[in-house]
């Protein structure tokens, strides 16, 4: 098991930049694979950014180019540089982590809102 608590939520202009941050309580180098989703108001949940333990990185087609995700295996940390912020960024973040063992979990944080607007 994983909990996963993500913080750096806020409101931001347009063309600024926010960092979020997610707290895993376990070493994620234990964890197959680590990313960031989100979800706008009546829309469903994509994909931001995600990697493999085996060092495989992928970005939802919206945010290539100004997020980066990042980690600090010290900390057990995992980070999206969000960089170019536009309006349709707006949603809320959520932290993902995927555990194979036998069986395939998948743990979710609890959120955190991104409201970008002038």
């Amino acid at each position: 098991q994983v909990q996963l608590v993500e913080s750096g939520g806020g409101l931001v202009q347009p063309g600024g930049s926010r960092r979020l941050s997610c707290a895993a309580s376990r070493t994620i180098s234990s964890i197959n694979a680590m990313g960031w989703y989100r979800q706008a108001p009546g829309k469903q949940r994509e994909l931001v950014a995600t990697f493999t333990s085996d060092g495989r990185t992928t970005y939802g087609d919206s945010v290539k180019g100004r997020f980066t995700i990042s980690r600090d295996n010290a900390k057990n940390t995992v980070y999206l540089q969000m960089n170019s912020l536009k309006s349709e960024d707006t949603a809320v973040y959520y932290c993902n982590a995927v555990i194979r063992t036998s069986i395939i979990m998948t743990y979710w944080g609890q959120g955190t809102q991104v409201t970008v607007s002038s």
